[in-house]
């Protein structure tokens, strides 16, 4: 697994291929690596699928870029123009889905899908044991803030290993990292969602874990209520990161997705 480090433009691991299928882009989440996206990469990549996912968390970049959810959604075609991916499906939890919505908003010719998981924007920001300074960054408040985390990101078992806790606590104690983490939250609280789908057209789901303790589910169910051509998808037993939580049921909304795209490029679709 790639050690963050503060500062870091995104690098990204990809297979891609000359056939018409948009590439599947995984985007790490706010301070989670590519890493929690190592199910649905892996049984995309071993079906053939072309496939890309960023290595860094969102609060290992610059705090200039995170500041902004349109300037993070400019790196993330960065990487993918880097690599010499044009049509896109994005896949992206948390801070990223709001990532994934802009994008396919505003660059609508080039992104043909988005997947949705416990984006913000809508409920006020969680209780997870971190607190503001009045220079606007952000610090671990007690020896409870790793529990009170879990707490918030998962239903059941944190099932997070130890080498990933201790690479996001290494993050974590990197000051710039946590002035990232603080501007990328305060970017969140502005960024105009509703408006936002609004300019949304290509196909969208929304997987979203039932027991979301950090982005609770219900008023993303009541926003996508005015756009029918969305689908939402809750994950029973789950709480904010169902690519790791129910890996099997999320990579199975996945293959189901991007089913259709396969077929309009003659290609054989994913095995469940």
């Amino acid at each position: 697994m790639p050690t963050p480090s503060p500062w870091s433009p995104f690098t990204a691991e990809h297979r891609l291929d000359d056939g018409d299928r948009p590439t599947v882009v995984f985007m790490s989440a706010l301070f989670a690596g590519g890493w929690i996206w190592d199910h649905p990469y892996r049984r995309l990549e071993s079906a053939g699928w072309p496939v890309l996912r960023t290595n860094e968390p969102i609060c290992a970049l610059d705090s200039k870029i995170v500041g902004s959810i349109e300037r993070l959604g400019d790196v993330l075609l960065e990487v993918c123009d880097e690599a010499g991916v044009k049509d896109i499906v994005i896949c992206a939890n948390s801070l990223g889905g709001l990532v994934a919505i802009d994008l396919a908003g505003r660059f609508p010719e080039r992104v043909r899908g988005i997947v949705v998981s416990g984006a913000p924007g809508l409920t006020p920001d969680p209780d997870v044991g971190l607190s503001f300074d009045r220079r606007a960054s952000v610090q671990p408040a007690g020896e409870e803030f790793r529990d009170r985390m879990l707490s918030a990101l998962f239903h059941g078992e944190p099932l997070f290993t130890e080498e990933q806790l201790e690479a996001t606590a290494t993050l974590l104690r990197h000051p710039p990292a946590m002035v990232s983490m603080a501007r990328s939250i305060k970017a969140t609280r502005v960024y105009k969602v509703l408006p936002a789908m609004d300019r949304v057209t290509c196909p969208s789901m929304y997987v979203w874990g039932e027991h979301d303790r950090m982005t609770p589910v219900d008023a993303w169910v009541k926003a996508l209520a005015g756009y029918p051509q969305y689908e939402m998808v809750l994950v029973e037993g789950c709480g904010h990161i169902p690519m790791i939580e129910r890996a099997e049921e999320y990579s199975a909304c996945l293959d189901r997705f991007l089913a259709p795209f396969a077929e309009a490029a003659g290609t054989a679709g994913v095995p469940a």
